[in-house]
């Protein structure tokens, strides 16, 4: 087995970069190399294993022989389910046994090498900042993607023609994320937001500042005014503003 040279990574870099080599490796497996990998998960054979090793190689093979082995051990047995369900069901059981797999042996390193509080926070961090396999292999994280893309654009600073905030660059990348209807619209509702005043303080700023459109009377307002931040904004699909999200249904005679 390629992996059967212990490999000990002692940093929180170092185990991150650990982490990421391996997560590629079996996202390949699942995704690119997939025909290659249905077909080694032969369900006539014996308990089978996939591995993703630090040199971003993948492997099906028999668990380690050794007891306690050296590093956690992956999901036992994942050929016996193949022809038991529909090939994406088993793909994505598969994932998501390696994401339960991948964080194992993250933290095994960090208990082996002692990584205190900080170090334990700061690498579960990096690693929750990048999609599990299994949101990569059922498409759910290119549609996560997608809708955060949306959302910060929704609530970006307030376009202006000579605005410094926003590069040329970003904005080209802004544009390729988005299908061509939801470009013409982002950039007709820009233009009527430029000289628009906020709907909470009446006044347009010259100063550059954060900006959220309100999704049910369609005003603009200045982040401040209504106490939200561009992090806040981030998480919110559909934004009201506070005038309406006090206003209550008229209930039925």
């Amino acid at each position: 087995m390629e992996g059967s040279a212990m490999h000990n990574p002692r940093s929180v870099e170092e185990v991150f970069t650990d982490f990421k080599s391996r997560r590629t490796a079996i996202i390949k497996a699942l995704t690119i190399d997939v025909e290659d990998f249905f077909h080694q998960c032969d369900p006539d054979k014996e308990n089978l294993c996939l591995y993703g090793f630090p040199s971003e190689h993948w492997e099906v093979n028999l668990p380690a022989e050794e007891v306690p082995p050296e590093l956690p051990e992956p999901a036992l047995g994942i050929n016996f389910a193949r022809d038991g369900m529909q090939q994406k069901d088993w793909l994505t059981l598969v994932a998501v046994h390696s994401d339960t797999w991948l964080l194992s042996v993250a933290f095994y390193f960090g208990a082996r090498f002692g990584f205190d509080q900080a170090d334990r926070k700061r690498l579960f961090t990096m690693i929750n900042d990048l999609p599990t396999i299994s949101e990569v292999v059922t498409g759910l994280a290119k549609k996560q993607g997608k809708e955060k893309s949306s959302v910060s654009n929704h609530s970006s600073n307030k376009p202006k023609s000579n605005s410094k905030g926003v590069s040329e660059s970003q904005a080209k990348y802004s544009r390729a994320m988005q299908s061509e209807d939801e470009d013409g619209f982002e950039e007709e509702d820009e233009e009527e937001h430029g000289e628009s005043k906020c709907g909470a303080c009446g006044e347009i700023d010259v100063d550059e500042q954060f900006w959220i459109f309100c999704d049910s009377c369609e005003r603009w307002f200045h982040g401040k005014c209504v106490k939200m931040t561009p992090a806040r904004a981030d998480h919110i699909k559909h934004y009201k503003c506070p005038s309406c999200s006090n206003k209550r249904s008229r209930p039925f005679p």
